[in-house]
């Protein structure tokens, strides 16, 4: 029943994506939506997911970060969901900590207030009195798991008939998501992990003075209540008087955010993966706190190279680079054309790297660029989808703070001056390991060429060309081909009505079917050549 409600409500906003690709679901053209109305259907499709509850709630996150699968105006709405929920009842949270820990709330606290400090889909935070120090409690919402569980049956359900009815690369993509987020979320409803992922970061970050993560309460963590010590901070989407006040700098909160993130990414390979607003606060001393710790991934050594010798590529502005290291991560098909992605990221790399570009020109630029991708098979591996995510956030408040912010050209000097430490953690402790890898990529790439001009000799060499080169040449080749046919008509007017001429001695018929040849001639050689080009298309277009 759950998956009957869950469908009938997603029903009607699939329906009218299917009708965007052809009219009639399964046949007809393709249609265009205005912006205003496919905005509409944005907000409403997010009310829906937020009515459906937590495990939606969770999902709808995750897609946020994934342009590669949800094109905008959808992805836009869906990064705008949260999810503050109503609380629940004081006594209902008071049975919860009872049950965990074998008695009553007022004998495991010495206070304990009654009203939230954060109310989410998944769990509910109180302040508390502890041993005469003052902590904050998260606790479980009760249900939860078993609504999650049902949600994701229901979720596997509908995917299945979507992966029989519909069989494309977004659909595995969403299958893809949707298992990797059945995989994470009982670890996140699980607060014994999450005390462990917690101790882990501080740990890591226990000789950065500009970074802070509350201490877990040990010996108070049970499954369904971690106990962990209080901090006061602003969020960091809220720090307007602050930095009005001078009391705040923004270039030195957004560099603590991104090298944070580059640290627990890229060298420690323990990243924070639920990174959002929300999570992030700063301390009246200036500190960043990072809060909940219940989505945390590893990245293995592999990755973390492989990323590394991305975000380096980035930075030098190598686009032969990073569209090399696309491939290497997996982000992209073999079989996708490189040229037409290697236009995508010079295009896209441009515009970030450009000071002067106006935000509507760049949103231009970028909207075009990201339909690319979306067209192509683009899969996201799990770790790029986080990272996805936590390079959303520093645009976001970056954004919200300097309508001019420019992430690219803000991070670089950032990356640049990190350089050694991250070639550090690339190498790791014996250097020769890179030698030996390196040593052994050469002589693979020996391997290739010799391959290769062996297939030379042989004549088995096949030259791939580029889609738009051949979209190009088959424009030009109808072009030319439409030129020639009027051509024939003119020349054929101009017979006939010299033959009609000769055979009944009318003059005007004569005259007529000369003008009417020249002009034909005349439009030959006048019109513009775009005027020539498929029709059909003109009209698909103005739809």
């Amino acid at each position: 029943m759950r998956a009957f409600s869950v469908f009938w409500r997603l029903l009607p906003f699939v329906l009218a994506f299917l009708r965007d690709r052809r009219r009639w679901v399964i046949l007809g053209r393709s249609r265009t939506v205005a912006v205003a109305a496919q905005t509409r259907r944005a907000e409403s499709l997010v009310a829906t997911l937020a009515a459906l509850g937590p495990t939606y709630i969770k999902l709808a996150q995750v897609f946020a970060s994934r342009p590669d699968i949800i094109p905008e105006p959808y992805l836009g709405a869906l990064g705008q969901l949260t999810d503050r929920v109503p609380p629940l009842p004081e006594d209902v949270i008071r049975d919860v900590i009872a049950s965990e820990y074998g008695k009553p709330v007022a004998e495991v606290f010495q206070r304990f207030d009654s009203a939230p400090l954060a109310a989410a889909s998944l769990g509910q935070v109180h302040r508390a009195l502890l041993d005469g120090r003052e902590v904050a409690v998260k606790v479980l919402r009760p249900g939860v798991e078993e609504l999650v569980s049902v949600d994701l049956d229901a979720a596997f359900r509908i995917l299945f008939f979507l992966n029989v009815v519909f069989p494309n690369h977004h659909t595995r993509a969403i299958t893809t998501i949707v298992n990797e987020f059945a995989k994470r979320i009982d670890e996140e409803m699980d607060f014994r992990s999450e005390a462990r992922n917690a101790e882990l970061i501080r740990i890591n970050f226990a000789a950065d003075t500009r970074v802070r993560i509350p201490e877990v309460i040990g010996d108070m963590t049970r499954r369904r209540v971690l106990v962990l010590e209080y901090v006061e901070g602003t969020k960091i989407d809220r720090l307007h008087e602050r930095m009005q006040s001078g009391e705040v700098s923004l270039p030195a909160m957004l560099e603590t955010i991104v090298e944070v993130y580059v640290k627990m990414m890229l060298v420690d390979g323990v990243f924070h993966a639920d990174p959002h607003p929300g999570n992030l606060l700063l301390s009246p001393d200036g500190r960043l706190i990072l809060l909940d710790f219940g989505m945390v991934i590893q990245v293995d050594k592999e990755t973390r190279a492989r990323l590394i010798t991305t975000v380096m590529a980035v930075a030098r502005r190598d686009v032969d680079g990073v569209v090399a290291a696309m491939y290497e991560l997996g982000l992209l098909d073999p079989e996708v054309d490189r040229g037409t992605i290697r236009d995508a990221a010079r295009a896209l790399m441009a515009i970030a790297f450009t000071s002067d570009t106006k935000p509507r020109q760049i949103q231009r630029v970028v909207n075009e660029v990201m339909s690319t991708f979306y067209q192509w098979p683009v899969t996201l591996p799990s770790e790029l989808v986080y990272f996805g995510r936590a390079a959303a956030l520093i645009e976001g408040i970056g954004a919200r703070y300097d309508p001019l912010f420019n992430s690219a050209q803000f991070v670089s000097p950032i990356i640049a001056r990190k350089k050694g430490e991250l070639l550090t953690a690339m190498l790791g402790d014996d250097p020769r390991h890179m030698v030996r890898d390196w040593v052994t990529e050469l002589a693979g790439v020996a391997r290739e060429l010799r391959d290769v001009l062996k297939r030379a000799g042989r004549d088995e060499i096949r030259i791939r060309v580029h889609p738009r080169d051949v979209i190009e040449m088959q424009q030009f080749i109808g072009r030319q081909t439409r030129r020639l046919l009027l051509c024939i008509f003119a020349a054929m007017v101009a017979i006939v009505g010299t033959l009609l001429y000769l055979a009944n001695g009318n003059a005007l018929v004569l005259i007529a079917s000369l003008l009417a040849s020249a002009f034909t001639y005349l439009v030959v050689f006048l019109i513009p050549a775009r005027l020539l080009s498929n029709p059909f298309r003109r009209v698909r277009l103005r739809r």
